[in-house]
C-alpha cells in the first residue's frame, strides 16, 4: 500500500478529488487546458514555477507536496513543538523504518481516538479502583450466600457472582484489541484494490474444479502436467500461443515431476499438437 506519486499523478488526483474538470481547473489557474491536459498525462517536467504556484494555491496544497518533495498536502514548516511529540518519538520517525502512510491512517481513523482513550485508562490504571470495588461487592454476596447454603458447584446464583468479577489485564486486554482490530479492518478493507495488495486468489473449489478439468484432459502426461500446473496460477491453458506452449513445456520438463518412466505395453503417445485435445466425459 505504500506507492509512489509523481507531480502529474498530484494534480490529476487533487482536481477529481474537489471534482474540477479539466477547464474549470484552466479557468481558476489561468491555465490553459491543454497545458493542465499535458502535465497530468506524464509531461510534467517542464511546468514552470508560475503554473506550480497556481496549481498548489487553487488545489488548495503546498507547492512541495505538488512537486513530491513532501507527502504533507498541507503544514509547511511545521514546527515540532506543536506536534507534542517527544525527542524519541521525532527520533523512530526520522527513520523511516516503518510504513508512514499506515500510521497516518491509523491516526486520522475515527475510533483512534476512542482506541487512545482505552490505552489511557489502562495504562494509568484509572478504572482499577472501580472494578476493585465492583469484584469486592460481588464477593461479598458470594460469601453471604455460601454462609448460607454452604458451598455447591452447581449452584447458578454462586458461580454467576464468581464469573461476573471482572480481572483488570483481561478486561482491558480485550477493549484495546477490539478497538485496534476495527481500525485495522476498515484500512484493510480500503487498500483491498491497490495495486501492490495481494488479491484473495482463487478458493479451493475453484482450484479444485480446474485440476479435475486439466487431468481429464485427453492429452499427453506432459500436457495433463501443464494444464493442471496453469490451473493452480488461474491461467487458461488454451490461451496460450503455440510459442508459450512449447516454452511452457520445455521448462517444466526440467522438473523431475514431468519424467514419467514409459510404460511397459511401448512408449507413450507423442503429444498431441496445443490445444487440440479433447476432455473425457465424466
Amino acid at each position: 500500500m505504500q506507492v509512489k506519486t509523481d507531480t502529474s499523478e498530484r494534480i490529476k488526483d487533487l482536481r477529481v478529488e474537489k471534482h474540477l474538470t479539466l477547464e474549470q481547473l484552466a479557468e481558476q489557474t489561468e491555465l490553459s487546458r491543454s497545458a493542465i491536459g499535458k502535465y497530468e498525462s506524464g509531461d510534467s517536467k517542464d511546468i514552470s514555477a508560475f503554473a506550480i504556484a497556481r496549481l498548489a494555491d487553487k488545489l488548495g496544497v503546498s507547492t512541495d507536496y505538488l512537486l513530491c518533495v513532501t507527502e504533507n498536502k498541507n503544514h509547511p514548516g511545521t514546527e515540532l513543538g506543536a506536534l507534542h511529540l517527544s525527542d524519541a518519538a521525532v527520533d523512530v520517525l526520522k527513520a523511516g523504518r516503518f510504513n508512514h502512510r499506515l500510521l497516518s491512517e491509523l491516526i486520522c481513523h475515527k475510533a483512534f481516538q476512542r482506541l487512545m482513550l482505552d490505552t489511557e485508562i489502562y495504562v494509568d490504571r484509572i478504572a482499577d479502583m472501580r472494578i476493585k470495588d465492583m469484584n469486592t461487592v460481588l464477593e461479598a454476596a458470594r460469601q453471604m450466600v455460601l454462609l448460607e447454603r454452604g458451598e455447591d458447584s452447581g449452584d447458578l446464583y454462586l458461580h454467576t457472582l464468581k464469573t461476573a468479577q471482572i480481572q483488570e489485564e483481561e478486561y482491558f486486554g480485550h477493549l484495546v484489541t477490539n478497538d485496534l482490530k476495527a481500525i485495522l479492518r476498515d484500512i484493510r478493507e480500503a487498500h483491498r484494490d491497490d495495486t501492490a495488495t495481494a488479491d484473495d486468489g482463487l478458493s479451493a473449489a475453484a482450484v479444485q474444479e480446474r485440476l479435475a478439468d486439466a487431468m481429464s484432459f485427453e492429452g499427453s502426461s506432459e500436457e495433463k502436467k501443464a494444464r493442471a500446473f496453469l490451473a493452480t496460477l488461474g491461467i487458461d491453458y488454451d490461451k496460450l500461443t503455440k510459442e508459450q506452449f512449447v516454452t511452457l513445456i520445455d521448462i517444466l520438463k526440467l522438473s523431475k515431476h514431468m519424467k514419467s518412466p514409459i510404460s511397459q505395453r511401448g512408449r507413450s503417445r507423442p503429444c498431441q499438437p496445443h490445444g487440440k485435445g479433447k476432455k473425457k466425459r465424466r
